[in-house]
This record gives C-alpha cells, sequence and structure tokens, in this order.
C-alpha cells in the first residue's frame, strides 16, 4: 500500500506558494491537483465518477448560478448570488448555443425542487453534458451554506483519458489548510479506483501560472 509522503507533499506546497509570491500574479492563482493513471482501460473498465466535500473551499471566486422559484430568487438577491428564474429558462427556448454559453459562464448550479423538475424540458440536456447539472436546494436549507458548500466539492469523472486534473486550493491559503486539501483529494480518488493505489501513475501539483512539481 503506497501512501502520499507528508514531507514530500509539504514541500512541494511550500515550493507552489512561494513560487506564486515570487512571481506576484496580479491574480489569485489556484492550486490544481494533476492526476496520472495507469492500468486503467476508460474502454472497458468502469468510468468512475465521484464527489468529495474538502475542508476548505479551493476557489473563492467560483461562479454559482441559482435557478429558483421566487423565494430562492429573493434570497439570491439577498447574498449577492447570481440567478435565473422560470421565466429566464423559458426564453433560452432549448437553445443549444444559449445553453452551452450558460454552462460556461458558471462552474456550478443549484436549483430549486419546483424549478429541478423542469430543467431537462426547458433547457434539454445541455447542462448535463457539459457536467453541471445543478444541486436541489431546498427551503429548509440556508441557501448561503449550500453555496459554500458547492464551492467546496471537487468532482473526479474519469472520461476518455487516464488524466485528470481538481482544484485542490489557492495560493493565498495557509499552507496547513492546501495539504488537508490534497490529503483528502487524494484518499478520495484512491477510493474510486478499481486496485486503488496500484492505479495511480502520477500526482503532480500546480498553481495557474506555475510549473508541475510531483508529489507521486
Amino acid at each position: 500500500m503506497f501512501k502520499l509522503q507528508s514531507d514530500v507533499l509539504r514541500e512541494a506546497i511550500t515550493q507552489v506558494v512561494t513560487d506564486s509570491k515570487e512571481k506576484k500574479r496580479k491574480f489569485l492563482e489556484t492550486i490544481e491537483l494533476q492526476i496520472g493513471l495507469k492500468n486503467y482501460d476508460p474502454q472497458k473498465d468502469k468510468r468512475f465518477s465521484g464527489s468529495v466535500k474538502l475542508p476548505h473551499i479551493p476557489r473563492p471566486k467560483m461562479k454559482v448560478c441559482m435557478l429558483g422559484d421566487a423565494q430562492h430568487v429573493e434570497e439570491a438577491v439577498k447574498i449577492g448570488l447570481d440567478y435565473m428564474d422560470v421565466e429566464g429558462l423559458k426564453k433560452m427556448n432549448k437553445n443549444k448555443k444559449l445553453v452551452k454559453k450558460l454552462a460556461k459562464k458558471y462552474h456550478a448550479f443549484l436549483a430549486s425542487e419546483a424549478v429541478i423538475k423542469q430543467i431537462p424540458r426547458l433547457l434539454g440536456p445541455g447542462l448535463n453534458k457539459a457536467g453541471k447539472f445543478p444541486t436541489l436546494v431546498s427551503h429548509q436549507e440556508s441557501l448561503e451554506s449550500k453555496v459554500n458548500e458547492t464551492k467546496a466539492m471537487v468532482k473526479f469523472q474519469l472520461k476518455k483519458v487516464l488524466c485528470m486534473g481538481v482544484a485542490v486550493g489557492n495560493c493565498g491559503m495557509e499552507e496547513k489548510q492546501i495539504f488537508q486539501n490534497v490529503q483528502l483529494s487524494v484518499n478520495f480518488l484512491v477510493s474510486l479506483l478499481k486496485k486503488n493505489w496500484q492505479n495511480v501513475r502520477c500526482l503532480y501539483l500546480k498553481s495557474t501560472m506555475g510549473k508541475p512539481i510531483r508529489v507521486f
């Protein structure tokens, strides 16, 4: 059973953060975990997909949109969250280009119960194809905490190629927080794999503009 070595990971995180600070970027760089797999055949083997909530939000500026009923739209306005109501969705009239544009504009979507049932009819399969089908929000939940929960989620999905990347932090976070996020992400990914660590070829950490640093 291989394990990610804590000291190797800590050194890599320090290097990524230090490099970013020295280069003085004009924006907050996201830190990505880049994953290479082996002994997997995307054609034959089951393509896995799974999401996990990280202890710390990796991308605070992540754009979320509420597809809401009247009550949720009102709440969205109060917390400064982008929203669309049913009328707005109807106007899209299943236009593939418009739906694609909407899917591109946001990282994630939330939807009220009354709205989520109508999405296939109003928008067609566009959001689903983009891997951004909305998460259900009930009126019993706090919309703000649901937004934060959504921002803390990362999704691992095997497509046709044996590599993937997920956001695990940003260069403004404490190194300890990045460490906790990476550890949880890696453990979760390994649990999805058919032969666990035996399917992991390599792991890298990389900031948006930085060079990749190998941690496994």
